[in-house]
């Protein structure tokens, strides 16, 4: 699907549904959702992010999702098998996470929290720590398990899949996806050769 940068821009503001497969091991949470993923009404539909290569690397998915002209049910079916469920902090679209505000990330850090202790999921797994430490007021927090869990579940900060996340090789971000796909309980395919 192709859109112009002026169709992509009307869909700022606007949300998706979350993905939330019952019972939900692993909810993945990402920092907003761009424009394309609520144009297509598939999270992390940019074909240049590494979220789904990431996965299938992690052995979590048996292939790469290509969510660029939205999900399959094929794809949608088995993250939910899987107990793969998918969010964000902040439920309205932007061109880029760096216009949020840190209101904004806190107030949607508030409506999360609240999801999470409906959902209930084994583990939380957030994209990115610059957004958690800002959403959650903690400054001081680093990738990896988090020191408090809420309730039942545990809450882990991995490498966000962006782009713009250079640093962060995808063999890196399969390597912290499948840890915390392990501690929520699924067991990872064969890794692909």
């Amino acid at each position: 699907m192709k859109f112009t940068q002026a169709q992509l821009q009307a869909f700022t503001g606007r949300t998706l549904p979350d993905l939330i497969p019952h019972p939900t091991r692993l909810l993945i949470v990402g920092i907003n959702p761009g424009l394309l993923t609520v144009a297509v009404q598939a999270h992390f539909a940019r074909r240049g992010n590494r979220f789904y290569p990431a996965l299938f690397r992690a052995g979590i998915t048996d292939h790469i999702i290509d969510a660029s002209a939205g999900f399959a049910p094929d794809d949608v079916r088995q993250l939910e098998e899987r107990g793969i469920g998918i969010t964000c902090i902040v439920p309205g679209a932007t061109a880029r996470a760096a216009e949020l505000t840190p209101e904004q990330l806190r107030d949607g850090g508030v409506a999360l929290r609240a999801r999470v202790v409906q959902v209930r999921p084994t583990v939380v797994a957030f994209l990115g720590i610059s957004a958690y430490r800002i959403a959650f007021d903690e400054p001081k927090a680093r990738v990896g398990r988090q020191e408090h869990d809420w309730g039942a579940s545990q809450i882990w900060v991995v490498p966000n899949p962006s782009g713009l996340n250079a640093h962060a090789s995808l063999a890196d971000l399969a390597a912290a996806y499948r840890e915390v796909a392990v501690a929520a309980g699924i067991e990872p395919y064969p890794e692909p050769e």
